[in-house]
């Protein structure tokens, strides 16, 4: 791990020096357009070709520093075809084709500008860069070991030769360029630890432990070397020795908390999951490890339950230390609530959550989390309230409004769902389904406001930014088969949802109605059927649909059997007791 965040920070490094110091620095005046094409037509050729690639490298590099990367690449095009053996050139190319992960074009154009320039060193740092990069590491190896013969006390070149020959699986390479590296260093961890690694993968196991025995040698009190070699032996299936040296640990510093964490792993390996839990749940206690260590270990516990043995009981256990150590940590309510939404607590998780924004109220992504439990939960009045809470702190955010407008069309605020709705709409950019989304959630609005008519205008608009919205869909369907008006287009959208959703009563029960509309009383007959097969029986709209359908089909003591079972569940619509009574149907 150490050697490949060195090698990553180095690679940084290089990436970010690559731009300037591998320049060609030519003296140029800065100098008018007008006063260069003036003066060109008294030099000799080859003075004007160099004006003009004097004038077109200048300007390449300032398009580079303006974060211009096309117009740097056509001027450095430029360059080259007024020289063709401009390293300088080319390897500013390659540069820009290395930050757009274009390595086969950079590497190409660098090899070549080396082949031209072998002493500058930047270009050939660049081109191991990107060797690393593409995983050529026996290349980019190669590339430090002649910088190496160029600057032969270079240290850092050195480790980056050696860390790419064990990438390039070149142990011995690898261990000798380490040796090498220690005998101007003098022992060390980063070094110690890397050869430990490669004498494992060679069978030389003795030569590892040889390895953290120095370390170990060179600073008896560092209780972190123990544990390398603790680690180790356990590795090799030394249980008794690895124990001896986390001992050790505990014995050198009482309070250090990640030991609990490597005698939990050793105990777990050795199967004893009572003694693994026990060292966990101490490291938890500790306040010597800190909360990251401690949230990590617990992602890696919970999300594999079946390699680390942990119950649910101990799962919660661990979140009541966590609570009891942190209890000023917003994070830890929201492990608590990710706990209780596994098991479908969702209101239990709610309140963990809303505790966490009571510490930290302006995470986006927890109000988010509460909104869409609120909606789960049909809580109508809670997603109001948090959602007008949430549009306060997160004024631009189209989600918020969204959810707002969806509560208050539950809760029958149709003119405030009209205005947040046009609200949330300023700030959707690009995202036609959010769009249309909004538009319906508007025209359900007017509609139940009695403006039938911009209704229906605003269902089309929102269907024809998103045809899947299959809610949209049904509602206008249902809508417009109430109305009585273009049938066969609600029939199209209503067979569409059922398609999608074939056992869902709802959507069934509107295409059913789109078809006794339509006067198609046999198939309404069916749907209808279907629909309370799945779940309908129990909705007296449904109900009392089917009885209509059983009128019209002339079953008229069915039908009133069907209407009274609507009216006994206690959703009675104006008209139905007087079908009842009067045994005949009555259109809405």
């Amino acid at each position: 791990m150490i050697k490949w965040m060195l090698m990553f920070l180095l690679s940084g490094y290089i990436f970010a020096c690559s731009g300037t110091k591998g320049i060609t620095q030519n003296s140029i005046e800065n100098t008018e357009n007008q006063e260069v094409e003036l003066n060109e037509k008294e030099l000799p050729l080859e003075e004007q070709k160099q004006m003009q690639f004097d004038y077109m490298f200048v300007e390449a590099l300032k398009e580079k520093s303006l974060g211009n990367p096309q117009q740097a690449i056509q001027l450095l095009s430029g360059c080259l075809e007024i020289n063709p053996n401009s390293s300088a050139a080319m390897y500013e190319l390659a540069t820009i084709h290395a930050e757009n992960n274009d390595f086969t074009s950079a590497s190409l154009l660098l090899e070549k500008a080396i082949q031209l320039n072998p002493d500058n060193k930047w270009y050939s740092l660049l081109l191991a860069q990107i060797y690393q990069q593409t995983q050529r590491f026996n290349n980019a190896a190669e590339i430090y070991d002649k910088l190496l013969q160029q600057e032969p006390e270079n240290l850092e070149f050195l480790y980056m030769k050696a860390a790419l020959l064990s990438n390039a699986n070149k142990i011995q390479e690898a261990i000798n360029a380490y040796n090498t590296l220690e005998e101007k260093v003098g022992v060390n961890e980063q070094i110690s630890v890397s050869k430990q690694q490669l004498y494992v993968e060679n069978n030389e196991v003795e030569k590892a432990f040889w390895e953290i025995e120095k370390l170990i040698e060179s600073n008896p009190d560092d209780p972190k070397y123990y544990g390398l070699m603790a680690d180790l032996f356990q590795s090799q299936g030394d249980s008794i020795n690895a124990l001896k040296y986390y001992r050790k640990i505990q014995e050198i510093d009482p309070e250090n908390g990640f030991v609990h964490f490597s005698l939990a792993n050793y105990y777990l390996q050795n199967g004893e999951m009572e003694k693994s839990f026990e060292e966990t749940k101490m490291g938890f206690l500790s306040q010597d490890v800190d909360l990251q260590t401690k949230l990590q270990l617990y992602m890696m516990l919970t999300g594999n339950p079946a390699q680390s043995g942990i119950q649910p009981e101990q799962e919660n256990e661990l979140i009541d230390i966590l609570l009891e150590s942190h209890p000023n940590e917003h994070i830890v309510y929201t492990v608590r609530a990710e706990s209780l939404l596994k098991s479908r607590k969702l209101e239990e998780a709610r309140t963990e959550l809303l505790k966490a924004l009571d510490i930290e109220k302006n995470d986006y992504i927890l109000w988010e989390r509460v909104l869409f439990i609120d909606n789960d939960l049909q809580d109508w009045q809670g997603l109001y309230k948090h959602s007008t809470q949430a549009m306060d702190l997160f004024p631009n955010q189209p989600q918020i409004y969204f959810l707002n407008a969806v509560a208050c069309i539950q809760l029958e605020k149709y003119d405030e769902t009209v205005t947040v709705s046009d609200e949330g709409l300023m700030y959707v950019l690009g995202n036609k389904r959010m769009e249309g989304q909004f538009l319906m959630l508007k025209g359900e609005a007017l509609y139940k406001t009695g403006k039938r008519k911009e209704a229906f205008a605003l269902f089309d608009k929102s269907i024809d930014l998103d045809p899947d919205n299959h809610i949209a869909l049904n509602n206008y369907a249902y809508y417009l088969s109430l109305a009585g008006e273009n049938l066969n287009k609600a029939e199209q959208m209503s067979g569409k949802v059922i398609e999608r959703f074939p056992d869902n009563a709802t959507y069934l029960d509107t295409y059913a109605w789109v078809l006794f509309k339509k006067g198609e009383y046999k198939l309404a007959r069916f749907y209808m059927e279907s629909a309370l097969k799945y779940g309908g029986e129990n909705n007296g709209t449904l109900l009392e649909h089917y009885g209509d359908i059983l009128f019209k089909l002339q079953r008229t003591e069915e039908a009133i059997k069907y209407w009274q079972k609507a009216k006994d569940l206690g959703e009675v619509s104006e008209l139905l007791n007087r079908k009842i009574n009067e045994r005949n149907y009555f259109d809405e």
